[in-house]
C-alpha cells in the first residue's frame, strides 16, 4: 500500500513538472503587446465596435465606458447596452452617451426574448447594429488603457488573426483575492494551453476571456455569432471554441496593465461569482464535476499532506517546487506574486468547495438564476456546447 502511494506520489510530480516545463516553453512564445514593436497604429485603420452588455453595473459602468472613449485609435465606435437593470446603469450609460454622440450609442433592453440569456441576447443585438471590420465583446468592469486597441487591433492585423484575446491583468485588492486568483490562473494551464492557441491542430486549446474578446466580423458571422450560443452561460469560451473548429486564426497576447479588472472583493465575492457558473464549465454533468473535484484533490491538495509522510516527502518537494515554478512563470505576465504558491492548496480547496456549491445549488434550483432570469436545467443541458 506504501508502495503504491509513493508511486501515485511520483506520478503527481512528474505530470506537474511536465507541464511547469510545457509552459517555460510555450509562454515566451505569447507576443507582448508592451513591447515597442506592437506600438503601431493597425493597417488600414479598420473600423472597429467595442459592445458592452451591462446589468446592474452602476458602480463600475462609468469608468469602462471613460476608459474606451480614451482610446488613441480614432476610428471605434461603442455601444453599451442596458440589459434590464434595476439600478442606475441605464441612465449613466444615457448621460455619458449624449455627451459622446459621435462615438457612443446606448441601446436597452427592456424584455428578453424567449431561449436566450441576458448577455448572449445583449451582444447579439449590439453586434446586429455594428457594420464595422472587427468588433471588441468585453465587460461593462473592464479598465483599458489608452492604447489597448490600437495595439490589440495592430496585432490582429499583422497576424491574419480571425480572434484575438488581450489577456487581462487582474486587480487584486486583498492576499485572499491573490491567493485564489493566484491558484486559478495555474489551474487554467491545463484547460487551454495559450501558447498552443495558435495552432489549428489541437482544437481542446481554445481561449476566450470575456473581458477581451476580438473578432473580425466576417469570423463572427461565419460561426454564426452569439445567435448561435442563446443558452451559453460561458459564452466567451464556447465561441471561442468554435473559432477553432472553424479553422479560423486564433491568437492570444499579454499586455500587463492594457487591459484591467477586478474580479470581486474577498474569498466571498470571489466564491459567490464563480459559483454561477462553475457548474456550467462541467457542462453540468455530476460526473465530471465530482471527477475534477478528485483530480483537484489529488494534484493540488494532497502533495501538502505528503509533505509530512515520509515515503511522499521527496515526491511532495517535486511537486511543489513544479508549482512555484509555474507561478513565477505567470507572475511575469500577472499581478499576483509567486509567493501566493503558498496558498496552492488552500486555493484548491476554495475551487473544490466552490464547484460542489454550484453543483448543488444548480442541482436543487433545478437551473441557473443567471441576470435575474430562471433558466431550467434542462434546457441549459440540451442547449450546452461539447466540452472540446
Amino acid at each position: 500500500m506504501t508502495l503504491a502511494i509513493e508511486i501515485i506520489a511520483w506520478l503527481v510530480a512528474l505530470t506537474w513538472l511536465w507541464k511547469a516545463t510545457d509552459a517555460a516553453f510555450g509562454l515566451p512564445r505569447i507576443p507582448n503587446l508592451l513591447l515597442p514593436e506592437h506600438n503601431i497604429a493597425p493597417a488600414g485603420s479598420p473600423s472597429i465596435t467595442v459592445i458592452v452588455p451591462a446589468r446592474n453595473e452602476a458602480a463600475d459602468i462609468a469608468a469602462t465606458l471613460h476608459s474606451l472613449l480614451a482610446q488613441d485609435y480614432p476610428n471605434l465606435q461603442i455601444i453599451a447596452v442596458d440589459d434590464r437593470s434595476t439600478d442606475r446603469t441605464g441612465a449613466i450609460i444615457d448621460t455619458i452617451a449624449s455627451q459622446h454622440p459621435d462615438k457612443l450609442r446606448a441601446f436597452h433592453v427592456t424584455e428578453l426574448p424567449p431561449g436566450w440569456l441576458g448577455k448572449t441576447h445583449a451582444m447579439a443585438l449590439a453586434a446586429r447594429q455594428a457594420p464595422t471590420d472587427y468588433l471588441l465583446f468585453t465587460d461593462a468592469d473592464v479598465l483599458f488603457r489608452s492604447d489597448a486597441i490600437r495595439r490589440s487591433l495592430g496585432h490582429a492585423v499583422a497576424t491574419s488573426a480571425d480572434h484575438l484575446v488581450t489577456i487581462p491583468t487582474t486587480l487584486i485588492h486583498r492576499w485572499d483575492e491573490a491567493a485564489i486568483l493566484g491558484f486559478f490562473q495555474i489551474f487554467a494551464l491545463w484547460g487551454a494551453r495559450p501558447w498552443r492557441v495558435a495552432d489549428p491542430k489541437p482544437k481542446r486549446d481554445a481561449l476566450g476571456i470575456g473581458a477581451f474578446n476580438l473578432l473580425s466580423r466576417s469570423a463572427y458571422i461565419q460561426t454564426g455569432g452569439f445567435e448561435s450560443l442563446r443558452m451559453e452561460i460561458i459564452e466567451d469560451l464556447a465561441l471561442a471554441r468554435r473559432i477553432k473548429h472553424a479553422g479560423l486564426v486564433q491568437r492570444v497576447a499579454f499586455g500587463r496593465g492594457l487591459v484591467s479588472l477586478h474580479w470581486a472583493s474577498g474569498i466571498d465575492g470571489l466564491v459567490s461569482v464563480m459559483t454561477k457558473n462553475l457548474f456550467s464549465a462541467f457542462r453540468f454533468s455530476i460526473w465530471l464535476a465530482l471527477l475534477g473535484c478528485l483530480w483537484l484533490l489529488v494534484f493540488c491538495v494532497v502533495p501538502a499532506a505528503g509533505l509530512f509522510f515520509t515515503p511522499t516527502r521527496s515526491p511532495a518537494i517535486f511537486t511543489f517546487a513544479a508549482v512555484v515554478w509555474a507561478y513565477w512563470l505567470m507572475s511575469r505576465h500577472s499581478r499576483i506574486s509567486t509567493w501566493n504558491a503558498l496558498f496552492f492548496p488552500f486555493g484548491a480547496l476554495v475551487f473544490v468547495f466552490t464547484l460542489l456549491r454550484s453543483t448543488l445549488i444548480t442541482l436543487k434550483r433545478g437551473g441557473v438564476i443567471w441576470r435575474g432570469t430562471f433558466y431550467p436545467l434542462a434546457e441549459l443541458r440540451k442547449n450546452a456546447a461539447p466540452l472540446f
